[in-house]
C-alpha cells in the first residue's frame, strides 16, 4: 500500500485534470470532424472513438464519485492529513498511467462495453469530454474537505468490488492519460505533426 500527503494527492489530480482539458483544448479541438473520426490504420481507433471511450467511463464513474462524496460532506467527517492507497487501487492506477516518456507499462483490450463505434458525433464527444473535466475539477475541490479513505465506489467491471474515492481518482485519472496520449499519437499519425510530447500531459 503506498501512503499519500491527502491534500498534496488532491492537488496533484487536479493538475493533471488541467493538463487533460488543456490538451484537448488545444490540440484536438481544432481538428477538423474528419480527422477527428479518421482511423490511422484499419481496426484502430480514432481521436473520437479514444475521447468516447474516456466518456463511457466519466459516464459512469463521475455519478459515482458525486454520491460519494455528498456522503462525504453529509457525514462531516474530518479528513485525515494522509491518504493510504490499497493493494488493488495502487495496482489499477500503475496499470493504466503512461511511463514519463509516455510509453505504456502493459497494453490491454478494452471491455466490450466500453469499445466505441467508429460512426461518432465528433462535436458532442468533444464537448462531452471536456465538460467532464469540468465536473472532475470540482468534485476534486469538494474533495479537499472529505475523507477520501472510508468513501467506497464500486468498480464498473463488478459492482461488488469497490474502491475508495481516492483511488477512483488516481485511476480514472490515469486511464485518461492514458487515452490522451493514444489520441495525440493518432493525430500524429494523421497530420503528419511529429514529437507531441508527453509532457503535455504528464509532470516530468
Amino acid at each position: 500500500m503506498k501512503t499519500f500527503d491527502r491534500l498534496q494527492l488532491i492537488y496533484a489530480l487536479q493538475t493533471d485534470v488541467v493538463r487533460i482539458e488543456t490538451a484537448i483544448k488545444e490540440q484536438l479541438s481544432c481538428l477538423t470532424p474528419s480527422v477527428l473520426l479518421q482511423a490511422p490504420e484499419p481496426g484502430k481507433w480514432s481521436i473520437a472513438q479514444c475521447l468516447e471511450h474516456l466518456n463511457g467511463y466519466g459516464r459512469y464513474y463521475i455519478p459515482h464519485l458525486e454520491a460519494a462524496i455528498s456522503k462525504g460532506e453529509q457525514l462531516k467527517a474530518i479528513a485525515p492529513a494522509t491518504f493510504r492507497s490499497s493493494w488493488l487501487g495502487n495496482y489499477f492506477t500503475n496499470l493504466m498511467k503512461p511511463k514519463e516518456d509516455g510509453t505504456l507499462k502493459s497494453k490491454m483490450q478494452s471491455p466490450k462495453d466500453h469499445r466505441p463505434a467508429p460512426a461518432l458525433d465528433a462535436a458532442a464527444v468533444l464537448q462531452e469530454s471536456l465538460h467532464q473535466q469540468q465536473q472532475l475539477m470540482r468534485l476534486l475541490q469538494r474533495a479537499e474537505k472529505i475523507n477520501l479513505q472510508t468513501l467506497k465506489v464500486p468498480i464498473s467491471i463488478s459492482r461488488w468490488i469497490k474502491l475508495s474515492a481516492g483511488d477512483t481518482f488516481r485511476f480514472l485519472i490515469a486511464h485518461e492519460q492514458r487515452h490522451i496520449l493514444q489520441a495525440l499519437r493518432v493525430k500524429s499519425a494523421i497530420t503528419g505533426v511529429k514529437d507531441i510530447s508527453p509532457a503535455i500531459l504528464l509532470a516530468i
